[in-house]
């Protein structure tokens, strides 16, 4: 992999190695301290009442849900340009997924789109139970609008923000719930900051925060005042074991206290792609000033019909680019279904078909970053 620039990457220093030591040398592994302190973190650096974490953020999508009470039979709607974990959450409580178009300058959800498909649910009596906007890249959807559509409409709010932690929309920390019910992060290698593997759920609720932390521990409430014996326990719930060790947590913790550098960066490596390619038929995600984008990718639209060719031509000198996504209905669990017509998309089909993710993470050299940067004006120059 050396010899390859990847699109992203973990950054990981010896402070953060010696956190972990220091867990692994301690008394508790897993269920202790250092969770609880990662969650008060969270919910400080977001301004949210509470955080549950836990081992991914596909299961803080799941329990999300779960606290929601989304079961067989309800609707929930996503974006279709995101990772397939965004809709498989309602699939695994059993509900039926729908997608809602995506803005073509933002690449996330449409707002225009979702007015119209809520008149017409409305009209056949097939609202959402639930709708997860996907903050793509760290951009954030337009969540003032969402919220307010939310409470004209009645369907709750899961905000996919695994791109979006330390992000901020309308002068609020994306995590701060303050336009949702719940926000999800992912705390994988590649994003923002990482714990290993590891994602959490933020919520102002109280009670979602408890329905969470029950679905994450098996189902099993310990807290008893009673006169029972002191090792009781009750199974009140279907739950997983959907719990985050102290070892990840710790790692998480101290990746926290470097978030502002880790963003800040990204945006300076964004602001020189888009001076140096500004002048290439190439389309940049939108920037708007309320809102503060983490630049976990750096997305770029290129003319349809050299897409594959600049994308295998950059691969063959050893750029790992890549593309975020492929759109879910296209994948044969939902197209075996014949669920989703192609023509009620064009926008993320027209995404998909131009979409390329270029090489952005903490450590990223300006000499690296060159590199990509002329091999691409290289290719359109060739290219006229």
């Amino acid at each position: 992999m050396k010899k390859y620039l990847p699109y992203g990457r973990q950054s990981i220093t010896n402070k953060d190695i010696s956190s972990v030591k220091k867990i692994l040398k301690s008394d508790f592994l897993t269920t202790g301290p250092t969770i609880k302190l990662f969650e008060k973190s969270l919910s400080k650096f977001c301004r949210s009442k509470f955080a549950v974490a836990v081992n991914s953020a596909t299961s803080a999508l799941h329990i999300a849900c779960l606290s929601l009470g989304i079961k067989k039979g309800d609707i929930v709607w996503t974006s279709p340009i995101s990772f397939v974990a965004s809709a498989n959450c309602a699939i695994y409580c059993g509900a039926k997924i729908d997608f809602v178009d995506i803005d073509i300058n933002s690449f996330n959800i449409s707002i225009e789109n979702l007015k119209k498909k809520l008149i017409l649910a409305k009209k056949g009596n097939k609202l959402p139970k639930v709708i997860i906007p996907v903050h793509l890249a760290g951009y954030s959807c337009e969540m003032k609008e969402i919220y307010s559509l939310s409470k004209k409409y009645g369907f709750k709010i899961i905000e996919d923000a695994s791109h979006g932690i330390g992000g901020i929309y309308n002068k609020m920390k994306i995590g701060s719930c303050y336009y949702s019910d719940i926000a999800i992060f992912s705390f994988h290698p590649v994003k923002i900051i990482t714990s290993g593997e590891g994602g959490v759920a933020m919520t102002n609720n109280k009670k979602l925060m408890e329905k969470m932390k029950l679905f994450r521990e098996h189902g099993i409430n310990k807290n008893f005042n009673t006169n029972k014996k002191p090792w009781y326990y009750q199974q009140q719930d279907l739950g997983f074991n959907y719990r985050m060790s102290d070892i990840h947590a710790a790692l998480g913790l101290s990746q926290l206290k470097k978030i502002n550098k880790f963003i800040k960066r990204r945006n300076l490596i964004s602001k020189y792609y888009k001076s140096k390619l500004k002048n290439l038929p190439i389309t940049f995600q939108e920037t708007k000033k309320n809102i503060y984008s983490t630049f976990h990718l750096f997305l770029i639209l290129v003319p349809k019909l050299l897409h594959l060719d600049i994308f295998k031509f950059l691969r063959k000198h050893k750029i790992l680019i890549n593309l975020h996504y492929i759109p879910i209905f296209l994948h044969p669990f939902y197209s075996k279904k014949n669920l989703f017509k192609i023509k009620d998309y064009p926008n993320s089909i027209n995404y998909y078909n131009r979409a390329i993710s270029l090489p952005i993470f903490y450590d990223l050299k300006k000499k690296d970053q060159d590199k990509v940067i002329n091999l691409i004006q290289k290719y359109f120059k060739k290219n006229n």
